[in-house]
């Protein structure tokens, strides 16, 4: 099953949700790394290297809560797409938002797909696992370019 293990940032402010993804992707050994903070202004440190996160890695995919603190999911997503040196990272929303408006405004903004969140904790690892899988052993994920 396993191709080639991929680094994640996952953005998530619930700390039981990142910690059950967490587990998912280490499980099915599908990640070489995982990264989690809890915040757009924590994401974009991360993304740009800066404070804390100076040698963080260029993430191959983000995963990315809508509803967090300080800067949001959405405002997030726009600032990534509109950043040269990052607009190439997928950006895939795992959130509990079913709305139309904010699955149609986050494809707008460039999200490479869109999932939510199951209620069921065994639905929940199924899901988590289908994304590792699919980005690990289908998709061509872009070269690492630039720092961010």
């Amino acid at each position: 099953m396993k191709a080639d293990a991929i680094d994640i940032l996952l953005v998530e402010d619930n700390p039981a949700d990142a910690e059950h993804t967490r587990i998912v992707l280490e499980d099915a050994k599908m990640i070489n790394s995982f990264h989690v903070v809890s915040d757009g202004v924590e994401a974009l440190d991360f993304l740009h290297h800066r404070d804390e996160f100076r040698g963080a890695p260029r993430p191959d995919l983000i995963l990315l809560d809508l509803n967090l603190p300080r800067m949001d999911g959405r405002e997030l997503l726009a600032e990534i797409k509109a950043t040269e040196a990052l607009k190439d990272i997928p950006v895939v929303i795992l959130t509990w938002s079913s709305a139309q408006e904010d699955i149609l405004r986050t494809y707008h903004l460039q999200a490479s797909g869109y999932l939510t969140k199951p209620v069921d904790l065994d639905q929940f690892y199924r899901t988590v696992a289908s994304i590792g899988e699919y980005w690990t052993a289908n998709v061509k994920l872009p070269p690492k370019t630039g720092s961010g």
